[in-house]
């Protein structure tokens, strides 16, 4: 069984830790927002308190979240976005699921085979599985790439047919905004990876359903939530 997330040396009880770095990476807030929401609320916390709660939580919390198991009928969907860290260019490459599922995402300094091919090694070994297809924009980098790493896969490159990872994008240019850029490679590849499973867990799949169905899946996913952080009652 997985060890218990230890909170020993804190002041502030789990349940409140928990329930900020949550806050943190579902919504767009700053720090500064999320502070004054739990002042809201009586809790009179710093924002530099919470920043360091989602340094060392949220990781954690997101190696323990439900992953979604591959299937060999897997569509990924690659793509990278350019992102400036103290006026250099870096590149967020990232990789979803036909459902918009996020399976990965790396930031690089490179846009080129070799980054591509880091990609799909990552993806690989994650998985353990190959997809049914990858889906690209024109960028010749993915085809190099997947001709080294799995040249059995169908690979389409169509800037159109690849919309639902280039859509991915937006909701971290959003907390990008929001939080006025990102200071390190470090930092974004932190906060992506907490972001993401985050978002993987509460978005619901992309399908019709209706009213009650997205109200039972979000409340299945905040008991998730609560357990990985270990403050169910």
């Amino acid at each position: 069984m997985t060890k218990p997330i230890s909170y020993k040396r804190h002041r502030f009880p789990p349940q409140i830790i928990a329930h900020a770095v949550w806050l943190y990476f579902r919504f767009p807030l700053s720090l500064r927002l999320v502070e004054e929401m739990l002042l809201e609320r009586g809790i009179v916390v710093s924002y530099e308190t919470i920043r360091r709660w989602g340094k060392k939580f949220g990781p954690e919390y997101a190696r323990r979240l439900r992953r979604k198991p591959p299937r060999p009928a897997d569509i990924w969907h690659l793509d990278e976005v350019v992102i400036s860290i103290a006026g250099r260019k870096h590149w967020l490459w990232r990789a979803v699921d036909q459902d918009g599922y996020v399976l990965d995402e790396i930031v690089q300094t490179r846009r080129d085979t070799k980054a591509a091919k880091r990609l799909l090694t990552r993806l690989m070994k994650k998985q353990g599985i190959a997809p049914k297809r990858i889906i690209t924009d024109k960028l010749s980098s993915y085809g190099a790439a997947r001709r080294q790493v799995m040249p059995r896969v169908e690979h389409r490159s169509h800037k159109g047919l690849n919309n639902r990872a280039e859509n991915s994008h937006l909701p971290l240019r959003k907390r990008e905004r929001m939080m006025q850029g990102f200071r390190s490679v470090g930092g974004l590849q932190r906060f992506t990876s907490v972001f993401s499973a985050a978002r993987n867990l509460f978005v619901p799949p992309r399908s019709h359903q209706s009213a009650l169905a997205t109200h039972l899946h979000r409340l299945q996913a905040m008991a998730a939530w609560k357990a990985v952080a270990g403050v169910l009652a």
